[in-house]
C-alpha cells in the first residue's frame, strides 16, 4: 500500500495560523512539514471520518520506541506536524484535518509527546460531544468566508485546547475511567435523528431509552452541560449552517428555524444572538460578502 501522497484537499487559513482541511482521501501522509515521519504509525481498518489534529511548532520531539496507534472512525488524532505520519488505512476515508500552532492550545513540548500517542477515542465522554461539533466546524468553517470562517477557526481551537487538557489530565486515570456509559452514545444519536422535532425534551429522551429522567440528567451533568442546553447547541449549530451555506438563496429565517425545532422566531433569533454575537440576519448575510 502506498503511503508516498498526502492528503489533497481544500484548506481554509485563518490569520491565527489555524489551516483546516476536510476531504475524501486515500492513504497516504498527513499534512505537515515533509520532515521524515516518526516512527509511531496510525491505522485503522475501517471506513468513515476520522480527525487528525497536527501540532504546529513544537520543539521537536525525539525519537522513540515504535509505538502502533489504532483508530475507529470519529477517533481524534493529535500528531507533530514537523514529522506528519503516514496512514495505514482502508483505501478511501474520509479525514478532517486542522493543522494548529501548538502555542495556541497551550501544549508545551512535553505535552505533545504524550497526546500524539494516545488518541482520544470516539466512545470517550468528551470525544462523544466534540467529534462531532469539531468534524461540524471544520465543513462550515471551510465553505464560510472571513470573519465568520475566522470565528469559527476560533471556536474550534478553544474545543481543541479543552480536549488538549482534558487529555493531558486523563493519563493518571485508570482504564475504565473517563469513558461514556453506552447509553449515553445512544442518546446522542437520538438526538440527532430526532433534533427537528419540536417536542424533543428530557422526557421523550428518558422513554425512548427506558431511563429515569434524573438518570439522563446525570448523564449530561456529567458533562458538563445539560440536556436543554445540549439540544439547543445542536440546532443553533444546524441553523447556523444552513444560513451560512445557502445565504440569501436559503429558506427564511423563521423557515430555517422551524425545520430545526423552533417554534417561536423570536425566542430564535434571541438565543442565536446571545450564542453567536450576530443576528440571524446578520450571519445569513455575511455568506454573500467577499
Amino acid at each position: 500500500m502506498s503511503t508516498t501522497s498526502t492528503i489533497d484537499a481544500p484548506i481554509c487559513r485563518t490569520p491565527l495560523g489555524v489551516e483546516i482541511m476536510t476531504a475524501e482521501t486515500g492513504p497516504g501522509r498527513l499534512p505537515g512539514e515533509r520532515t521524515p515521519q516518526p516512527r509511531h504509525r496510525p491505522h485503522a481498518r475501517e471506513a468513515g471520518e476520522y480527525l487528525f489534529v497536527g501540532l504546529r511548532g513544537a520543539t521537536r520531539l525525539p525519537d522513540t520506541d515504535p509505538v502502533s496507534v489504532r483508530l475507529a472512525p470519529g477517533d481524534i488524532c493529535f500528531y507533530d506536524a514537523q514529522r506528519p505520519p503516514a496512514l495505514d488505512f482502508p483505501e478511501r476515508f474520509r479525514a478532517t484535518v486542522f493543522l494548529v500552532p501548538a502555542d495556541l492550545l497551550g501544549i508545551t513540548p512535553a505535552d505533545a509527546g504524550r497526546i500524539t500517542r494516545t488518541p482520544v477515542a470516539r466512545t470517550s465522554r468528551l470525544g462523544a460531544l466534540l467529534s462531532p461539533l469539531l468534524s461540524d466546524l471544520a465543513r462550515t468553517a471551510a465553505e464560510a468566508r472571513p470573519p465568520v470562517g475566522d470565528m469559527l477557526a476560533g471556536n474550534a481551537v478553544n474545543l481543541l485546547a479543552t480536549l488538549a487538557a482534558e487529555r493531558l489530565g486523563s493519563h493518571a486515570a485508570g482504564p475504565h475511567e473517563g469513558q461514556a456509559p453506552p447509553v449515553l452514545a445512544r442518546i446522542l444519536e437520538y438526538v440527532e435523528l430526532h433534533l427537528p422535532e419540536p417536542d424533543l425534551s428530557p422526557d421523550t429522551l428518558a422513554r425512548a431509552h427506558h431511563i429515569s429522567v434524573r438518570y439522563l440528567h446525570k448523564l449530561f451533568q456529567q458533562e458538563g452541560t445539560t440536556v436543554g442546553r445540549w439540544i439547543l447547541c445542536r440546532r443553533l449549530e444546524e441553523c447556523r449552517r444552513d444560513l451560512l451555506r445557502h445565504g440569501r438563496r436559503s429558506r427564511t429565517i423563521a423557515a430555517v428555524a422551524g425545520r430545526w425545532g423552533f417554534t417561536s422566531a423570536t425566542h430564535f433569533s434571541r438565543v442565536f444572538r446571545t450564542a453567536y454575537g450576530m443576528s440571524p440576519r446578520e450571519w445569513r448575510d455575511s455568506a454573500g460578502r467577499d
